[in-house]
């Protein structure tokens, strides 16, 4: 169970902050002047060496996301430069490619933030420039949206790319690309003209990833523990009923792959936000806001009480709650996290996802009046510094990855295991490299009293 410490303070992490981010420079750079882009994206790294994976190409999106951060927090205009010609060069396929459950992370992370700048008056205003990432982000959400399986119950999901059957839990923080779309009042056009709304797809997949994705420990999921996720679940396409849970990278159906744990955790937090943001008359007789905040409050808050309850006292999980040899290490969730240990590795990304998801959620509670909303922002916090220091922190320029002890894919064994270890260590992911500079941005900002750091930003026109 994480220890939380309730006297954490937002201004006591800038000094770890800043120096991640002068780390972070550097690695950009690293990578930047060193990549060959003909074999694909950076996924993870081997030795400390950025290397590709070909599966899908999600994480394209975060490499160059991250220099669009990296000047958000510094104000480097390199690293605005980078971002933004990598993104016009390389981005396209991403906004149109129909074969992927990863609009959000791909597009919102390179067309959004910039756009997102334009309206914080960031970056300077040019209509066409702000016209091109509207058009990009337009499209993103109806392509993300188009992908779409109806189910029994009359609601539907966005399938993942192993086929209209699969709903993966990671989703609903790709959920961004259809949300800025909705935002930008797009609709998706489908066959005989039919005009589907943007905002219906994202409720609907929303609502059956909290309804089939999460368990509550109640009704149907009485023999379970409240706040558990499953990585996938499994649709029959003949008569659109439920069938099972599922999972790809996770050790077991029954078990929290905590990654997958962590991307629910920020994303419902994330589209409560938003939420509040859009009139009533946005929604319908059928489904009313009141009850889109309703089915979302509870997904958020089972899943973050399942993290803080089931994660080392130091907000560092292992890859997957019921991993085989966990046992082996005793009491660990009374002590920190230990990612040297022989057994089982620690994944560092999902506690960067999930701490940005216990702040938003701490904060979203704070601001409608919730008497505990302290608890989980504070366990945020706490989960922050841990991240912010060694041995998670790489301030080493050999290495190109920031964040280490991340895990990608353990029932494949894709992950390095370097000579002499018997488990992955020391190794960082685009994702999680990202999502660190994300929390960063997020705790600085609040620390400094700035604009309140959302991914779709302020309105366009106030």
């Amino acid at each position: 169970m994480i220890e939380i410490d309730q006297k954490l303070r937002t201004v006591d992490l800038l000094p770890a902050i800043q120096v991640m981010w002068q780390s972070s420079a550097a690695k950009i750079r690293a990578i930047e002047s060193s990549w060959d882009s003909s074999v694909g994206s950076p996924v993870f790294t081997v030795a400390g060496r950025y290397t590709a994976r070909g599966w899908t190409e999600w994480t394209q999106g975060f490499q160059f996301g991250s220099a669009i951060l990296q000047y958000d927090a510094t104000e480097d205009e390199e690293f605005l430069s980078t971002g933004r010609r990598q993104t016009v060069d390389c981005m396209a396929p991403h906004v149109t490619h129909f074969g992927v459950h990863d609009h959000g992370f791909n597009n919102v992370s390179t067309y959004g933030n910039l756009l997102r700048l334009m309206n914080e008056n960031r970056i300077a205003e040019n209509v066409w420039e702000r016209e091109f990432y509207r058009l990009a982000l337009k499209c993103s959400g109806a392509v993300q949206a188009r992908r779409w399986t109806c189910i029994a119950d009359g609601g539907g999901y966005i399938y993942s790319f192993n086929g209209p059957q699969s709903l993966f839990a990671d989703t609903i923080r790709s959920l961004r690309a259809v949300a800025w779309a909705h935002r930008l009042g797009h609709i998706l056009m489908d066959e005989h003209d039919e005009k589907v709304s943007l905002l219906g797809r994202l409720i609907d997949h929303a609502q059956t990833t909290a309804r089939y994705t999460v368990f509550y420990g109640q009704g149907r999921d009485k023999w379970d523990i409240r706040g558990r996720v499953t990585h996938e679940c499994i649709f029959n396409l003949n008569d659109g009923n439920f069938r099972c849970p599922n999972t790809q990278q996770g050790y077991s159906c029954f078990t929290t792959w905590t990654r997958g744990l962590a991307w629910v955790m920020l994303g419902y937090p994330e589209q409560l936000e938003f939420l509040q943001t859009l009139p009533q008359n946005n929604f319908t007789e059928s489904t009313s806001k009141s009850e889109c905040v309703e089915f979302m409050e509870k997904a958020a808050r089972a899943t973050c009480d399942f993290y803080l309850e089931y994660t080392p006292a130091d907000g560092i999980p292992y890859w997957d709650t019921g991993a085989p040899l966990l046992h082996k290490l005793g009491d660990y969730l009374s002590r920190p996290a230990d990612p040297f240990n022989e057994y089982e590795p620690v994944d560092a990304s999902a506690a960067a996802i999930a701490a940005q998801g216990l702040l938003r959620l701490g904060q979203y509670m704070k601001n409608h009046g919730h008497s505990d909303s302290d608890r989980y922002f504070q366990a945020g916090l706490t989960v922050a510094r841990t991240l912010l220091r060694e041995p998670y922190l790489s301030t080493d320029d050999r290495h190109q990855g920031l964040l280490l002890h991340s895990v990608y894919h353990r029932p494949n064994d894709w992950d390095y295991i370097p000579d002499g270890a018997t488990t992955p260590r020391g190794e960082s992911s685009m994702w999680g490299d990202y999502h660190l500079r994300e929390l960063a941005l997020y705790i600085q900002r609040l620390a400094q009293s700035q604009t309140y750091y959302t991914f779709f930003g302020p309105p366009e026109f106030s």
